[in-house]
């Protein structure tokens, strides 16, 4: 029970707040209980938290929250000296690092494991619990998942309708049509004055 054992270490009652609030430490419970990969858990001390911008976690949504706590959980027990061959980035209950959202570095300098979230450079300061299938790790920092921070691309501009190009063709045919009209009177007016010319003609005959 990680509560249980979060308790007996003393100094987390914040972090176990949120396991409960989240309903997280029921989840836990049931992975230990009906897988055999097992869970690892950072888990920050009081300090950590008080160490955060006065009012952060109310900030966050209840998802919000608890993705914040899955961020600290990795699907699979991790040893102390197994931290020194792991592939970054790790995965998270919170998800993958698809799109940057949850990624989670891990780097060793001797017996050093320090974890970096794009947000936040955490330290392990200590284990808290290992048994082989459950590893409690105490860290420094409340991990900060860089998907809490990241603005979101601006959705595109909708496009602009085109102007429809002028039909041509209706002007041509008004113009042709104008164009032949005036021939048309032309010829007539030309008729009109031979036929005047010639019955004037036709009386001085």
């Amino acid at each position: 029970n990680v509560i249980k054992i979060l308790e007996k270490a003393g100094g987390y009652s914040v972090f176990i707040k949120l396991l409960k609030s989240t309903q997280i430490d029921s989840r836990i419970y049931s992975q230990l209980n009906n897988s055999n990969m097992g869970l690892t858990i950072f888990a920050p001390a009081d300090s950590a938290f008080s160490s955060l911008k006065s009012g952060t976690l109310n900030t966050f949504t209840a998802g919000q929250q608890s993705q914040l706590i899955q961020f600290h959980i990795i699907p699979s027990y991790i040893s102390l000296s197994q931290f020194q061959t792991l592939s970054n980035p790790l995965t998270t209950q919170a998800g993958g690092s698809n799109e940057n959202q949850f990624p989670l570095n891990i780097t060793t300098s001797g017996s050093s494991v320090n974890i970096s979230t794009g947000i936040v450079n955490a330290t392990v300061n200590g284990i808290v619990y290992t048994d082989g299938q459950l590893a409690v790790y105490q860290v420094d920092k409340v991990l900060l998942p860089m998907y809490f921070y990241v603005t979101p691309a601006p959705a595109p501009a909708p496009s602009k309708p085109k102007k429809e190009a002028p039909d041509t063709s209706s002007t041509g045919s008004s113009v042709a049509s104008v164009s032949t009209s005036g021939a048309v009177q032309q010829a007539l007016d030309a008729i009109f004055f031979l036929v005047a010319v010639s019955s004037a003609l036709s009386l001085y005959l």
